[in-house]
C-alpha cells in the first residue's frame, strides 16, 4: 500500500524539507513559480499576520487581503504564472525580477516585473512591494486605450 499523494498545494515532506533549508526569498520565489488557487492558504505560512502589499492596483495589510489580491487575480485572468528571473538576496531583503505570465479574453499577455521582500526573523514577509509600469506592461497592450498611449509615449520621448 502507498502513501496517497498530497494535495497539489502542499509539497511532499522531501520537497517540504528542501524548501525549509532554502533562503526565505528562494523559498517564495518557488512558491509563486508553482502558484495555484488551491496554494492560496500556504500565504499563511510564508507571510507575518501583517504583512504589507503594494502594487499599482492595490495597497493592502495582513495575510487576508493580500490572498484577496490573488483570489482576484486567478478570478479575472486565464492561465496565470509566473516566472522569477532574478533573485538578489542582502540579510532580511531580497529583490525579486519575475514575469507574469497570463492571458485576457485569449489574448496572452506578460508583465515583467520586481518585487521588493523584507522578511521577519522568521523568515517570513513582513513587506511586499511590487514594481512595474502599469501602462508599458499593460494599458498599452489592450485595445482603445493602449493606441493613445502608445501615441503620448511616442510623442514625449526625446528620441
Amino acid at each position: 500500500m502507498t502513501d496517497p499523494k498530497p494535495p497539489e498545494h502542499l509539497p511532499s515532506s522531501a520537497a517540504s524539507a528542501e524548501l525549509v533549508r532554502q533562503s526565505p526569498a528562494r523559498r517564495l520565489a518557488r512558491f509563486y513559480e508553482t502558484f495555484t488557487p488551491a496554494a492560496l492558504p500556504g500565504l499563511d505560512q510564508l507571510y507575518a499576520p501583517d504583512a504589507r502589499f503594494k502594487d499599482p492596483f492595490n495597497e493592502v495589510a495582513g495575510t487576508a487581503a493580500i490572498r484577496r489580491i490573488f483570489a482576484h487575480m486567478f478570478a479575472t485572468t486565464e492561465a496565470p504564472r509566473f516566472e522569477v528571473t532574478d533573485c538578489i538576496e542582502q540579510g532580511e531583503q531580497a529583490m525579486l525580477g519575475w514575469a507574469f505570465h497570463f492571458a485576457l479574453r485569449g489574448r496572452p499577455l506578460v508583465v515583467r516585473g520586481v518585487t521588493h521582500l523584507r522578511f521577519d526573523a522568521d523568515g517570513r514577509v513582513v513587506l511586499h512591494r511590487d514594481y512595474w509600469d502599469a501602462a508599458e506592461e499593460l494599458y498599452e497592450k489592450l485595445p482603445l486605450i493602449g493606441a493613445p498611449l502608445r501615441w503620448l509615449r511616442r510623442r514625449m520621448s526625446a528620441g
